[in-house]
């Protein structure tokens, strides 16, 4: 069975209707409200206020404490004054006169004359001299006869050293190293030599070879001869 609607009770279709009033009552309260009226409220007299009556401040009352001072100390006592008779002799202080008289002989101490040490310079290195040492024949500055010198004692070696000898010793082949130090003096002389190799006897044919070189012009430190220490390696070459 199917319910029948009363058209009546349907609401849907005063949907409308309802819409129209109810733009109708917001016109109505925006209008209202932007017609009311305001008006400035009024305000009575003020009382007067008296300020005629001044005010009492109430001061405290404080006491002053004053510092106490430091009492000064007593005066010192005098000193003493001893009081001495007339009779009584003074010894004075007699001071004897510095002036000399012509006709009076001075003596005069005999004067000892003091050697001073000689200044003791010890060995310089080659390196650092500041005169090197010359071998005979090289010339030029400083550079050039260091280079001359170390030139001209590798030449000595190489002439004067047996070449035959490290392969009579039976040394392995190759390439052998011969350290070599000596001095050269105060007066030139070499001295003081030095051989470190592979073998004794090498180590004696070299001291042999360098005893042979010239007497070298002496080098100088602060314009003195001084002692000037030399090194200097070789490579020798077994087959």
């Amino acid at each position: 069975m199917q319910i029948k609607k009363n058209p009546k009770s349907n609401l849907e279709n005063f949907s409308k209707i309802f819409m129209q009033i109810g733009l109708v009552l917001a016109l109505f309260v925006t209008y209202v409200a932007i017609e009311q009226k305001t008006y400035d409220k009024t305000y009575g007299d003020l009382a007067v206020v008296s300020m005629d009556a001044e005010m009492e401040e109430e001061v405290p009352i404080t006491e002053r404490i004053e510092p106490v001072k430091p009492k000064t100390p007593p005066p010192p006592t005098p000193e003493k004054i001893e009081v001495v008779e007339d009779e009584k002799e003074i010894e004075e202080t007699v001071i004897e006169s510095t002036e000399t008289d012509e006709t009076e002989a001075v003596e005069v101490e005999e004067i000892v004359e003091v050697e001073e040490a000689e200044e003791v310079v010890e060995d310089v290195s080659f390196m650092i001299i500041e005169d090197v040492p010359v071998f005979p024949g090289c010339k030029g500055n400083k550079a050039e006869l260091k280079a001359c010198f170390s030139k001209m004692v590798q030449k000595h070696f190489s002439r004067k050293f047996d070449a035959e000898l490290p392969n009579e010793l039976g040394l392995s082949p190759g390439k052998k190293r011969v350290f070599i130090g000596f001095k050269i003096d105060k007066q030139g002389n070499i001295v003081n030599i030095q051989a470190r190799g592979p073998h004794p006897k090498i180590e004696s044919e070299v001291i042999s070879v360098m005893n042979k070189l010239p007497k070298m012009t002496p080098g100088r430190q602060r314009g003195k001869p001084v002692g000037v220490k030399y090194s200097i390696p070789f490579s020798l070459i077994v087959e």
